[in-house]
């Protein structure tokens, strides 16, 4: 342990006293040799040189005073001009509602046209697949075998398409026609699959028509009920590289058109009877059933057999989110079959589930799925106390494996609920047949007719083609047919989406004039964020859709609560809050003010929000005019003036349409100079506000190199570089050379000395940061630089801003060298050495003379090791200081120096986890031998489609062929989607000053810990380690992979974040006809398919390269 002793807080007395004493003792006796620890009183006076002497290189260096007198001089060339939140949150909302606006009436005329063009059209049970022409968007898509050779496809009377490239698609395009995409396990010959490309072919002059009238649109999609997905313009499918199991009806933004809001309860049967095959083929349903639901729904899983109970740890229903529907799909896992079977309990538990009102649900759609491998009961009086005569909750019913049971009592109980009965005799039956229960729910939508026709945006997801981010908007739309005996169609004909990529919503969004740290977000019902800068998924086209809550892009606090839950009531406001922030580099925490405001975008599901600093109120606009000075500045830009003014790096901005953007910033410098030969700051194509700026921060930076740098000698003071960065987007590094090292990022809005300079006072210390694996430089070859840097705030007219940061590199291993003397007893007329203590005399140690009994350190506000008086510690300048000295850092952490934040990154990608493959065959699953391969009436048997069936939908489910348990969820070879922990260590007290021991017996430290003023510095003191038996807790701040449950989900669904869910809900209709109630599986087989594949099936048994799974659209 620890005892302090802070200077100027109360404590008892008693145990103060004590503590005081003991410490008192142990700083007055002489150590050996005669040294003593040194007295508070002369650790305060090392702390005050070490402030005078940074203060005073800053000073002479730094150009705050001179730069202020630079822009007060040059105040003719700009207009300070102020962000008025609440206006701009209004005009950007108004803008955003306007380009949806756009969208959805294109939405609406696709959907309307398609009922038109369905109703109009007759049904041919003739047709052929020569009859329809189409563009097949898989016919030249290429499918490797494992040995790279090409697998034959099946013959295609696709049209053949010439494309070409477009920017705004990202892709080759034909916008003459839409393309088709059928899912793999889909006969494209089949009857139904004909006609529904016969009348889905009218769209196409639809989605002409529509780009024609707003050349912005992006994909147009009409997703059916049969799968057929027709999409405009017309480009071929980007496929995984072995097989596409792509089905639009999985798609979340399918699902979420196709129906309302569920509750859910799926309950399976665990009785002794389902064993082996049947048990796994129960398993993966509930992974897919789980798959079909979305944020708007919720659910729990629970198995019975003489008795139910929950799966996992969720006691009640959960909202089926990503995290969520993990937990379920990680515990069905555990399911063991054995016991007697008893409907009675399963079906009791699930309508108890479903009638608890005290918790929060979608309201909605109620149903009950129960897998089963087949009974007796019928369960009628459970039925009659919870269900009947209102019928509310509608009861799905799956007969699973192949087996003798009579199945008529699951029939009854689905068509007695309103429900369906499905078979799910093997695993190829399993995707359909837990998906087509939607259209039992999209019934009632389809019977209320326009009431129904209600446009939904979605979640966050990443595009299928190419796009990125985008979200969708969704409609119904409806079969509007009518049979003789006049009564309604009740059937959903599929879902219409209009794709809005992320990044044409940004560019309505200011950017620039809310300075580094103001920024624009938005969010939807779910509290998920639309727009923020956090949002930056590192997984591209994984299967969920992007799901990031407000409260896990920034650090949560009551505030932000508050926050969300008015913005997602709808409400407008704005409040000025004290807050915490992570850094960009997610190294620090700070401490900062910020106003946020926020106003509903009307005609839609999501909140606009603004964030702004105080210093953001105000901005510089520049005008320069006069063009012979924007000449002379931009000349300053020039390579060629580099040697005498110093290096600049420019901000790679847009800033004019024909500007080519690179990653390189001296080939963007050149590029932006070539233009700027061809068009003028006020040209029409180009950002006059950015480009006016940053050729007037390009003048008063060069004027700062004039006045301030160019008249002193940076190595008198052991500085490596002196450089300004800029709102306008210039940082200048003088000089030139200098910029060899400069590791910094070039846009300054994204540097993080450069936002954290604006947020906190003084002067920002920034060392190199360094891994906990780094082993350190050669330091004779290479020069390690310490970056010190401070805001420049400006006061106009009563108008404070900062519109630059300036600074200096320190080279450390002279800075090193200076430390120890600032913190020694010599004073500037002692020689080194001339003032030591012998072993007859007594006097106190310092972190000069005593090196090698002393440690003395400068630690940032983030923990991490900026200068020490020890040489080996040189190389690990830069790393969190636990990796240092583990002992003293969590002393400083248990005397409260530091304050720990821990919080998740959702957004993380890992590389997979190892899993036990032994190439076995899986139990229960019928492998053929050679002679069974080569028998003709092997292959046109059912045993043999059965399990066609089975390995084609096994490569979606990859442990499927391992001897270990299905993992359902496991289909990624490569990164997959992660969660990390951040731990994140900041500063908790202001101004203290400490004495304490570290209590271990013999091996007992003193040490002395103080802030530096105007600095993000703690200045620390202590005993060198005597021994190694003082073991403490490593403090550890690097990210790591968080473990299994962390967060902990169980404890999360007990406290739900704030959330609504859509305003009209359609579950009922008392003209719904519910006749239509089961059916047995139907899996209509493609016999080129089955060809193709059959080389890769038998490969995959044996592989430990699962394929990755379809993208989303």
């Amino acid at each position: 342990m620890a005892m302090a002793a802070p200077t100027g807080s109360a404590a008892p007395v008693a145990p103060a006293l004590c503590g005081h004493l003991a410490l008192l003792l142990l700083l007055a006796a002489p150590a050996a040799h005669g040294y003593s620890f040194p007295q508070q009183h002369t650790m305060q006076y090392w702390a005050r040189r070490l402030e005078q002497e940074i203060d005073g290189v800053m000073r002479i260096f730094g150009g705050v005073q001179q730069l202020r007198g630079i822009y007060n001089e040059n105040r003719n060339l700009f207009e300070v001009k102020e962000n008025v939140p609440r206006k701009l949150v209004e005009k950007v909302a108004g803008d955003i509602e306007s380009l949806l606006a756009k969208k959805v009436r294109a939405l609406k005329r696709l959907a309307n046209a398609a009922e038109k063009f369905q109703k109009a059209h007759h049904w041919q049970d003739n047709i052929r697949e020569e009859d329809i022409e189409y563009y097949d968007s898989k016919a030249d898509t290429e499918y490797d075998d494992p040995d790279g050779e090409e697998i034959e496809r099946e013959k295609s009377n696709s049209l053949k398409l010439e494309f070409t490239d477009d920017a705004n698609f990202k892709t080759k395009v034909n916008y003459s026609y839409a393309a088709v995409q059928i899912p793999t396990d889909i006969y494209k010959g089949s009857t139904v699959i004909l006609n529904e490309l016969n009348w889905t072919q009218a769209l196409e002059d639809v989605f002409i028509e529509n780009r024609k009238e707003d050349p912005s649109l992006l994909w147009q999609v009409f997703g059916s009920a049969t799968g057929v997905t027709r999409y405009y313009p017309a480009t071929p499918w980007r496929a995984p590289n072995k097989i596409d199991l792509y089905d639009v009806r999985r798609r979340p933004w399918y699902i979420q058109g196709a129906s309302s809001p569920k509750d859910m309860v799926i309950i399976v049967d665990v009785s002794g009877s389902v064993s082996g095959l049947t048990l796994k083929l129960m398993k993966t349903s509930v992974y897919e059933m789980l798959d079909t639901l979305s944020d708007d729904d919720y659910v729990n899983v629970a198995s019975f057999n003489e008795k139910a109970k929950p799966v996992s740890c969720f006691k009640h229903l959960v909202q089926a989110n990503i995290r969520n529907k993990k937990v379920f799909k990680e515990d069905v896992q555990g399911m063991v079959a054995k016991g007697t079977t008893d409907y009675k309990a399963g079906f009791e538990y699930a309508f108890d589930q479903l009638q608890n009102s005290n918790i929060t649900r979608a309201n909605c759609n109620k149903m009950i799925m129960m897998f089963t491998d087949g009974g007796e009961d019928r369960v009628q009086d459970v039925f009659e106390k919870y269900n009947w005569p209102n019928k509310t909750v509608r009861v799905f019913t799956f007969s699973v494996g192949q087996h003798n049971y009579d199945v008529t009592p699951l029939q009854w109980m689905a068509c007695a609920n309103k429900g369906y009965y499905f078979e799910i005799p093997s695993i190829g039956a399993i995707r359909i047949n837990t998906q087509e229960y939607l259209d039992v729910l999209g019934r009632p939508m389809v019977l209320a007719g326009n009431r129904a026709k209600q446009v939904q945006w979605t979640n966050v997801y990443q595009d299928a083609l190419g796009l990125g981010l985008v979200v969708t908007g969704t409609l119904p739309v409806f079969n509007l047919t009518e049979d003789s005996s006049d009564r309604k169609n009740q059937l959903i004909l599929g879902v219409m989406g209009i794709d809005v990529a992320l990044n044409d919503i940004k560019r309505l969004t200011p950017r620039y004039n809310l300075g580094a740290n103001g920024y624009v977000f938005a969010i939807d019902l779910n509290g998920y964020v639309l727009l923020h800068p956090n949002l930056q998924p590192q997984i591209i086209n994984f299967r969920e859709p992007v799901t990031l809550d407000f409260l896990d892009a920034e650090l949560e606090d009551e505030n932000k609560e508050e926050i969300r839950r008015s913005m997602i009531d709808g409400n407008d406001g704005q409040r000025f809050i004290k807050t915490l922030i992570k850094s960009l580099d997610e190294q620090y925490i700070d401490e900062v003010f910020r106003t946020y405001t926020w106003a509903p975008i009307k005609s839609t599901n999501y909140s606009l929000g603004l964030v702004l600093p105080p210093y953001s109120t105000y901005y510089i606009q520049a005008n320069l005019s006069d063009q012979i000075l924007q000449v002379k500045y931009f000349e300053y830009l020039l390579p060629n003036s580099f040697e005498s003014e110093g290096h600049v790096f420019i901000a790679p901005r847009e800033y004019c349409k024909d500007l080519d953007l690179s990653d390189n910033n001296t080939e963007f410098l050149e590029n932006f100079i070539a233009l700027m030969e061809k068009v003028t700051p006020d040209s029409k194509q180009c950002d006059n506000f950015l480009l006016h700026n940053l050729i007037l921060d390009t003048g008063i930076t060069q004027q700062l190199v004039e006045r301030v740098w160019k008249d002193q000698d940076l190595n008198t003071y052991s500085l490596l570089a002196v450089f300004a960065a800029t709102n306008g987007g210039i940082t200048r590094v003088f000089p030139n050379k200098a910029a060899d090292d400069w590791e910094e990022e070039p846009e300054p809005f994204n540097a993080s000395f450069y936002r954290r300079s604006l947020d906190n006072k003084g002067y920002i210390f920034k060392p190199p940061y360094r891994d906990a694996g780094y082993r350190g430089l050669d330091l004779e070859n290479n020069t390690i630089g310490i970056l010190v840097s401070t805001a420049v705030e400006l006061s106009i007219g009563g108008k404070t801003l900062k519109p630059a940061v300036v600074g200096v590199k320190l080279d450390l291993e002279a800075w090193a060298e200076k430390f120890k003397v600032l913190a020694s007893n010599r004073t500037d007329r002692d020689q080194l050495g001339a003032r030591r203590c012998d072993p007859s005399t007594s006097c106190e140690m310092d972190c000069e003379a005593n090196n090698k009994d002393l440690i003395c350190v400068l630690i940032d506000d983030g923990g991490f090791l900026v200068l020490s008086n020890q040489e080996e510690h040189w190389y690990q300048v830069g790393k969190f200081f636990s990796e240092v000295d583990a002992n003293l850092m969590s002393a400083l952490y248990n005397n409260s120096f530091y304050a720990r934040k821990e919080s998740y990154d959702f957004q993380s990608v890992c590389a997979p986890e190892a899993q036990s493959n032994t190439g076995a065959a899986p139990r229960g699953v019928f492998v053929p031998t050679v002679a069974d391969l080569l028998n003709l009436a092997w292959w046109t048997s059912a045993a043999a489609w059965s399990l066609f069936q089975q390995l084609l939908y096994g490569l979606t489910y990859s442990s499927w062929f391992q001897t270990e348990e299905v993992a359902g969820d496991s289909m990624e070879a490569r990164e997959t989607s992660c969660i990390m922990k951040q731990t994140q260590y900041y500063f908790s007290t202001v101004n203290a000053t400490y004495n304490a021991i570290i209590d271990c017996g013999n091996c007992s430290r003193l040490f002395h810990a103080q802030r530096l003023a105007n600095t993000n510095l703690l200045f620390v003191v202590a005993d060198k380690p005597l021994c190694s038996q003082c073991e403490s807790v490593k403090l550890l701040q690097a990210e790591v992979r968080a473990p299994p449950r962390d967060p902990n989900q169980c404890e999360l669904v007990d406290r739900p974040r704030y959330r609504k869910g859509p305003h009209i809900c359609f579950d009922y209709n008392a003209t719904e006809d519910t006749s239509d109630c089961g059916r047995g599986a139907s899996f209509a087989p493609s016999l080129g398919v089955l060809l193709s594949l059959q080389l890769l099936l038998l490969y995959s048994s044996t592989s430990r390269h699962p394929l990755p799974p379809a993208a989303c659209l």
